[in-house]
């Protein structure tokens, strides 16, 4: 009986440490996207690719796609400036544990990769897609877009809670894999990714 309550004792300590931490976390990242607009951009061109995909009629399909380009620009725009704000924080503040343990961030950092990197190199992936020097057809552009935005998703819940929640999250409201986004997204992307966090 005595081993069952320390048991449970020492699983509810882990729970507040960790939802302590995670509230920090959401807190420093709430504060830092509070300036921009890039939660409501994602919405308006993931809906908005979503729409232009399931229309069949393809001259109209291409006439849809030129409506996003601007928001595509305020995207990545939006992304570099929350990058550099980010790059101004201690590196402790933004360390980001690859063990989903309660402060493993703080005793552990050889365990954890930098998120000012990071989101550094998200907004190189997204500003490299939507200048298109690659020459991606439309379709391919935005499928590409797409998948450099889930990643990004991914890294801030990563961030602030941890990697399985994040890849759950994913997984539920995208019905995608984090791996199939990390194919998905643009090669040199993909290669700084896997070498940041270490796969």
């Amino acid at each position: 009986m005595n081993m069952l309550m320390l048991a449970a004792l020492a699983a509810f300590a882990f729970y507040v440490l960790r939802t302590r931490e995670q509230g920090q976390r959401i807190a420093l990242l709430a504060q830092h996207l509070r300036s921009y607009q890039i939660e409501q951009l994602i919405e308006r061109l993931t809906e908005g690719y979503q729409r232009v995909l399931g229309e069949s009629d393809p001259q109209r399909r291409d006439q849809l796609w030129q409506q996003f380009g601007a928001s595509e620009a305020a995207l990545a725009e939006q992304v570099g400036r929350l990058a550099q704000d980010f790059s101004r924080l201690d590196a402790e503040q933004a360390r980001v544990s690859r063990l989903p343990l309660p402060f493993a961030a703080r005793w552990l950092p050889q365990a954890c990769f930098d998120m000012r990197d990071l989101l550094a190199l998200h907004a190189r992936g997204l500003g490299e897609v939507v200048r298109n020097g690659a020459q991606r057809s439309p379709q391919e552009r935005a499928y590409t877009l797409l998948a450099e935005i889930l990643l990004l998703q991914h890294s801030c819940h990563w961030f602030c809670r941890s990697r399985p929640v994040a890849s759950a999250r994913l997984l539920a409201r995208h019905q995608t894999h984090h791996a199939q986004v990390v194919a998905s997204v643009s090669a040199t992307t993909c290669a700084a990714y896997r070498k940041l966090i270490g796969a």
